[in-house]
């Protein structure tokens, strides 16, 4: 990983976390994760996902960032309405202002957030590095949460342009 690096986590959320294939699991994995990007340095940003009602309406307990992930005073949690972490918030420019060209991005949901913050990072110009087993997802009514993660490192792994593109890479590869 290159100083221009940061860890991006997304919308790890009590209820999501509580719901989630292994979302336990899931969480024990992004905390260590994180631990070893602040230990090298690397700028950790979180993004969390609001609703105006329901499990993800601001200020509800399960709506919050899980308490064992829960980020630092001075690392930014960037909101979104959107599965995009991009669209219509502050992330692109906190990544500009700490000159960030490579996003190593963890967090839920597979198929929403992590598949569409992923792919438009790399339409923006980010080199991306998805952690294979730092996201989850519930089961859905056509298939189990298992194997939506599965599909979804086995098509994001080398999708991209000439210039920049996603590799899905696990967790204890990254930060050594």
């Amino acid at each position: 990983m290159s100083k221009n690096t940061a860890l991006l986590i997304v919308d790890v959320q009590v209820y999501l976390i509580e719901h989630a294939f292994q979302g336990h699991a899931l969480a024990d994995r992004i905390e260590k994760l994180i631990n070893r990007a602040r230990d090298l340095q690397i700028p950790v940003l979180y993004v969390q996902h609001c609703e105006t009602e329901g499990e993800f309406a601001i200020g509800t307990p399960t709506w919050e960032i899980y308490h064992t992930i829960s980020p630092q005073e001075h690392e930014p949690v960037i909101r979104k309405f959107a599965c995009d972490s991009f669209l219509d918030t502050t992330l692109q420019d906190e990544l500009a202002s700490r000159g960030i060209k490579q996003l190593v991005i963890a967090g839920l949901q597979t198929e929403y957030c992590i598949d569409t913050t992923s792919r438009r990072a790399v339409s923006l110009g980010y080199d991306v590095t998805l952690v294979e087993d730092c996201h989850s997802t519930l089961d859905s009514p056509v298939l189990k949460a298992e194997q939506i993660i599965a599909h979804h490192n086995q098509v994001l792994n080398g999708f991209g342009t000439e210039n920049n593109g996603i590799a899905v890479k696990s967790s204890d590869s990254l930060f050594i």
